[in-house]
């Protein structure tokens, strides 16, 4: 059914499992990732991960005090596929799914070019960008995790459904999207973190060949309430609802669509709410600011927003490769700053205040020490670059420096 009300300002985000090819890419990288650095921390790695059909492809450049043969490349990529959900079993056929046995890994990964190691790991022990580019990071006040409210509820309901589908394989495979589309009403709602319901919800999970649509949709309908039946944005009687719109879902994974590093980057950060840099994350080490810079800038735009300094919040930060003193850092509010202040002046406190230097951002969340106990990078490609709130870049320690300023 559709809203009542003719007054509507709609914002969009989506998300997708572990199991979307993409991801699956995403996910393969950070492996090889975590994988090198517990074998040597300062190694130096930027994989790429192609995943189309049976065929998955790795390529890249790496230096590092190990190397890893093809049989341990292989190992690696088949327990991320089967922690993914990709494991052998019975209720998707090798036609209709990826089974792990079935993979052709070919391995592309060349030594890192010596001009970039030399502008990087400096001779005094610090550490230059080892790249140039820009980085956003973005907070706003919709959610307890400062995250953007449509692409919070997005990955609420992808992994309730990822989650049912690992628990019931003999009902649904792992190769999910969804999306949420929240109406704000007004476009100074929309300004002000206001949002006022969820408008559209869409859906799209494969099931087995046995069951029917109406039976896929009832079950993946059931997920969506108990998802957001404390949700006071959800009105079961007014929200638009699509589930499997084609029809039915069976065939998925890489045999039905391709994946690649870095395709998510809108999924892995702020949902279409900031703008990004460009720059994937995944399959890249710490000193690569790509990674590490949108680290520290989601750090520093959710300590403006939890100190109540204003209601968002985006961070830009840029470097020139090699230099590890950013060109430049700033911060914009949207003119949602308290009183008092203005984004001048918050932008110069934060300068003043946080060294943005690779090495410092990688000693701050121990970037070189992925762990069981910390995070690990293919944990992080699961479940989003930022908002995840098992990361030091999530912490929110630094507050009393931030209250300073009110």
């Amino acid at each position: 059914m559709s809203n009542v009300s003719s007054s509507h300002y709609l914002f969009t985000s989506e998300s997708v499992s572990p199991g979307h090819p993409d991801k699956c890419a995403d996910i393969i990288s950070d492996s090889i990732l975590d994988a090198y650095l517990a074998k040597d921390s300062n190694s130096r790695v930027a994989v790429e991960t192609l995943v189309a059909g049976k065929h998955i492809v790795l390529g890249g450049e790496v230096r590092s005090n190990y190397v890893f043969s093809q049989s341990e490349y292989e190992q690696i990529v088949k327990n991320a596929l089967n922690d993914i959900g990709y494991g052998n079993d019975k209720y998707f056929t090798k036609e209709e799914c990826l089974h792990i046995d079935d993979i052709n890994l070919q391995v592309n990964i060349n030594q890192q070019s010596d001009e970039i190691h030399q502008g990087v790991d400096k001779q005094d022990g610090n550490i230059g960008a080892g790249d140039q580019g820009i980085m956003f990071g973005f907070a706003n006040n919709e959610c307890d995790n400062y995250m953007p409210i449509a692409l919070n509820l997005s990955r609420e309901l992808m992994n309730a459904v990822y989650n049912y589908a690992l628990k019931n394989p003999n009902e649904f495979g792992v190769d999910i999207k969804t999306q949420i589309t929240i109406d704000y009403k007004t476009k100074d709602n929309y300004e002000n973190c206001n949002p006022q319901s969820i408008h559209t919800i869409v859906c799209s999970a494969p099931c087995v060949r046995s069951m029917d649509i109406n039976t896929a949709r009832e079950k993946i309908q059931k997920i969506i309430d108990d998802t957001f039946k404390s949700n006071k944005l959800y009105d079961k009687d007014k929200v638009i609802v699509y589930i499997n719109p084609t029809g039915k879902y069976v065939n998925h994974s890489s045999l039905h669509d391709s994946g690649l590093t870095g395709r998510k980057l809108i999924v892995d950060s702020f949902g279409g709410y900031s703008p990004i840099g460009g720059g994937a994350q995944s399959g890249k080490d710490y000193t690569k600011v790509d990674r590490s810079a949108l680290y520290k800038a989601r750090y520093i735009a959710k300590h403006i927003v939890a100190s109540g300094l204003s209601k968002k919040a985006i961070v830009q930060i840029s470097y020139a490769i090699g230099i590890a003193k950013p060109l430049s850092v700033n911060v914009d509010t949207s003119g949602t700053y308290k009183e008092g202040l203005n984004d001048d002046i918050i932008s110069k406190f934060v300068e003043e205040n946080f060294d943005f230097s690779p090495k410092a951002i990688i000693d701050k969340f121990q970037l070189d020490k992925p762990s069981n106990t910390n995070f690990m990078y293919a944990d992080v490609a699961k479940n989003g670059q930022v908002g995840y709130e098992k990361t030091p870049w999530e912490e929110l320690d630094a507050l009393d420096i931030f209250k300073k300023l009110i």
